[in-house]
């Protein structure tokens, strides 16, 4: 199949940054969110984003003129009924994103491939729930997406090889590297990184060292561009509790039980960067420990 138009379900930070990647490769984009003023702060970001890579000359001013020109917005769900690829990146919630794929279908031509940018859920039992399991596939973005240079590919049970195959050519028209992972909870990268953050919020939690003290020692014990305290921020400690929760589900391994500190943080709502206080307090010049 070939691929001209690209739906993106989800303003957020990585719906934003996979809009911007697509829209620099030459599809055309439709971003979809249920927010208004989500959409209008994807675009500005989008536009900033381009901005600093005209400044740094990675690319022209020309090509993020003519990438903004790709890029349409819409509040209705429906409107991606006829573009040829679909990547939902809503919330890390099963349930939604059920509900979602459950109103986009009855409006998507035969032909059309769907995908989830999901971190953790399962592929296979996402596509159950649709009306075409074979062209159905897990399309992982890294965030920053403009920046990271992976996707992973997960299959479902159910997905056909041109699926693949017509994915694979999308990420190497991005300019990304493909990553193939079968439909386990968290697939590769999750399943080695969130433990490894789970177990620094462990090391916090019980005292052996603060939230410097760890950061620094990962930054420069092991040459970490962040610390994993740090990086939790930067992702979303509810992203973070959400997939250790999938991984605990679904492996059955008391390895991956979230740990109690992480859990805490997310129902006192200091999910990180996002909301100005996570493991660091944002609010000022400059992040503070809060731990």
């Amino acid at each position: 199949m070939d691929i001209k138009t690209i739906g993106v379900i989800g303003a957020g930070q990585m719906g934003a940054g996979i809009a911007h990647v697509c829209a620099l490769a030459g599809y055309d984009v439709l971003l979809n969110d249920v927010n208004a003023e989500a959409l209008d702060g994807a675009i500005e970001n989008i536009r900033k984003n381009m901005d600093r890579q005209v400044s740094r000359e990675k690319i022209s001013g020309e090509a993020r003129d003519d990438a903004l020109g790709r890029i349409r917005t819409t509040g209705t769900l429906a409107d991606l009924g006829q573009t040829d690829l679909v990547i939902e990146a809503a919330t890390e919630r099963e349930a939604v994103k059920d509900a979602i794929f459950e109103e986009l279908v009855p409006s998507l031509k035969p032909e059309t491939i769907l995908t989830s940018n999901t971190s953790s859920i399962s592929i296979t039992r996402l596509a159950s729930k649709t009306d075409r399991p074979e062209k159905f596939m897990g399309f992982h973005f890294m965030n920053p997406v403009p920046v990271m240079s992976l996707v992973e590919l997960i299959r479902g049970i159910a997905t056909d090889e041109d699926t693949f195959k017509a994915l694979l050519d999308v990420v190497e028209k991005l300019g990304k590297t493909a990553s193939t992972a079968e439909d386990f909870p968290a697939f590769i990268v999750n399943r080695i990184l969130m433990p490894m953050i789970n177990e620094a919020v462990y090391v916090l939690y019980e005292g052996v060292g603060n939230v410097s003290s760890i950061d620094k020692a990962m930054r420069l014990g092991t040459n970490h561009p962040m610390g994993p305290l740090e990086l939790a921020d930067f992702i979303g400690l509810d992203t973070c509790l959400a997939i250790m929760n999938v991984l605990h589900d679904g492996l059955a391994d008391t390895k991956y039980r979230p740990c109690p500190l992480l859990t805490k943080y997310v129902e006192a709502g200091w999910l990180g960067r996002k909301t100005g206080r996570g493991f660091y307090d944002y609010r000022g010049d400059e992040p503070v420990p809060t731990r």
